[in-house]
């Protein structure tokens, strides 16, 4: 059974959306990839492919760096 987030435990056993974080403890708000998850779409800001996973576009998710850009302010 997943993991569910708490305040309790080693940040790198929780599960985000039945996945962990693609880069945990990074900057990042990307899912990891898995076989069931895999990152195999493309950003929907950039076009980049393989930018992002299912479970990110879900999210409405952009890949890390467009997000950077968008965060500074960057076009």
């Amino acid at each position: 059974m997943a993991k569910r987030w708490s305040d309790e435990g080693d940040g790198d056993d929780f599960l985000i959306d039945g996945v962990g974080f693609a880069d945990p403890g990074g900057t990042s708000a990307l899912r990891a990839a898995t076989p069931g998850n895999p990152r195999n779409r493309k950003c929907p800001t950039c076009g980049g492919k393989n930018r992002l996973t299912p479970l990110d576009v879900a999210a409405g998710y952009q890949c890390d760096e467009c997000a950077d850009k968008a965060e500074r302010g960057c076009d």
